[in-house]
């Protein structure tokens, strides 16, 4: 409309033989595309407009720190983290008391140079403060830490998991917690897939070299090779089994190899055994002492005195031992005993 009205204005200005059309096909004609156009107006007009909302990070400027999507939590979730949405803060921001540095400053005429440079001071370091929040904020974000604090993250790396992560590789995260803030999420797991194609890659030269040094040089030969490996570890599993068991065996009759050629050894119990063998007491004697002492027990059972005559080899210690074992193993019963 405006430029209707203007077209008009020149027209009534140039006079009533002009029509506002006119008019405009001589400018262009004359001042455009004449020679006074070619001359003053370049083919390429450039962009001039001045940026000055400081896009490099200056200080205090709009564009210091880029913002994010809001968090997709619920409203209690919200409440819990004190996150408020609208502006991706938190009611608890990391070192909250940084706005004092500025929240005093005032710009006064009779400031010296001194006084400015101090408030320049107070400026840069409110600025760096506020680029160290953000960068902990980028962190969090890209890790998915609040996801990680609420547990909903624990299926969806399920989900995105593309192999099952060992435990040393775990320990490995662990120990390298550090480096989240120099890279990453993507290029964290990039780091761990790409260590762990190293561990395949070096696992599949040893085997290539273990078949090389067997005279394998085809593939197709390597899994006759397998097969006749798997057997021989087989038969090595299988006469290590059985050596142990055997072992096993001769330990336990090394146990009695004091007793067990006296005689009376054939009549013994495996507990009796382990007995004579501890007492070191050859098998006819104990079975002529437990022979007195179940006599003695049966006959002060049926009331008739018995005067005990034990053999002189028999002390306290051994009649002890002996007498406890009858007992339990229910030879005698413990009232008589």
């Amino acid at each position: 409309m405006r430029n209707v009205d203007a077209l008009e204005d020149m027209a009534a200005h140039v006079g009533a033989s002009r029509t506002p059309q006119e008019v405009m096909e001589h400018y262009v004609s004359m001042y455009i595309h004449g020679n006074l156009g070619k001359a003053c107006i370049p083919d390429t007009i450039p962009n001039r407009v001045t940026d000055h909302t400081c896009p490099s990070g200056g200080p205090l400027s709009p564009s210091l720190t880029t913002p994010l999507p809001p968090l997709d939590i619920s409203v209690a979730e919200q409440q819990q983290l004190g996150y408020m949405p609208l502006r991706d803060d938190y009611e608890i921001e990391y070192d909250q008391d940084a706005e004092t540095l500025i929240s005093g400053l005032s710009v006064n005429y009779d400031d010296d140079d001194v006084e400015i440079e101090l408030k320049r001071a107070h400026v840069d370091m409110y600025v760096r403060k506020l680029k160290e929040r953000q960068r902990r904020k980028n962190i969090a974000r890209d890790y998915n830490l609040v996801p990680a604090f609420l547990g909903k993250d624990k299926k969806e790396k399920e989900k995105t998991l593309k192999r099952k992560i060992t435990k040393e590789e775990k320990e490995l995260r662990l120990k390298l917690r550090p480096l989240y803030q120099f890279m990453s999420c993507q290029e964290f797991d990039d780091l761990f897939e790409n260590m762990h194609k190293e561990k395949m890659l070096r696992a599949k030269i040893r085997e290539l070299q273990r078949y090389r040094r067997n005279g394998i040089t085809k593939m197709e030969e390597s899994a006759e090779y397998e097969a006749a490996r798997h057997k021989r570890e087989k038969r090595k599993e299988n006469k290590t089994l059985a050596g142990s068991k055997r072992g096993k065996e001769d330990s336990k009759d090394g146990e009695f190899a004091a007793i067990e050629n006296l005689p009376g050894f054939e009549l013994l119990s495996d507990r009796e055994k382990v007995l004579c063998s501890s007492l070191n007491l050859s098998p006819a004697r104990y079975v002529t002492v437990k022979t007195i002492i179940i006599k003695d027990h049966l006959q002060k059972r049926q009331g008739i005195p018995s005067k005990s005559r034990l053999p002189s080899y028999l002390d306290k210690v051994l009649k002890k031992r002996i007498l406890n074992f009858l007992t339990e193993s229910g030879w005698i019963s413990r009232d008589t005993s």
